[in-house]
C-alpha cells in the first residue's frame, strides 16, 4: 500500500548560492555529518550536485509525508546514505513513527542533469 509520494527538482546553482552566502551554517543545518563527508569527497564539479540531490530528496520526502517542513521537523531528521552497491537510501524512522507509519518503507530515486537534481520518494507499507 502506498502511503505517500513526493518529488522535487532542485537547481544546484541555488544550493551553490546558499553555500556561498551562509557557508558552514547552511551545510551544518541541513546535512548530517555522513552526508557532508560523502559529498565533500566528490570532485568539485560533482560536490554541489551531491548536495542538491540530497536536498531534493529531503524535500520530496516531506511532500510524501504530507507535512512539509513544519515545527518539530529538522532537516537532519532525514538522512540519505548509500548501500554498498551505491543505491541511495533515505532513513527517517522518527518522522515515520511521529506520523503513525511505523514499519513503512521509503523508496528513493535520485537523478541529475546539471544544473538540476531530481528526487522521487514513495512511502509504502
Amino acid at each position: 500500500m502506498i502511503l505517500g509520494t513526493g518529488t522535487d527538482l532542485c537547481d544546484s546553482r541555488r544550493i551553490a548560492r546558499l553555500m556561498t552566502r551562509f557557508d558552514e551554517r547552511f551545510l551544518d543545518r541541513v546535512f548530517t555529518p555522513a552526508e557532508r563527508a560523502l559529498c565533500d569527497r566528490r570532485a568539485p564539479e560533482q560536490r554541489i550536485l551531491c548536495y542538491a540531490k540530497r536536498f531534493a530528496a529531503k524535500e520530496a520526502f516531506l511532500k510524501a509525508l504530507g507535512t512539509g517542513l513544519v515545527r518539530g521537523i529538522a532537516w537532519q531528521d532525514m538522512a540519505i546514505t548509500l548501500t554498498p552497491a551505491g543505491q541511495p537510501v533515505l532513513s527517517a524512522p522518527h518522522l515515520l513513527t511521529q506520523h503513525g507509519w511505523d514499519g513503512a518503507h521509503i523508496h528513493l530515486s535520485l537523478a541529475d542533469e546539471p544544473p538540476y537534481a531530481l528526487a522521487f520518494v514513495v512511502i509504502s507499507r
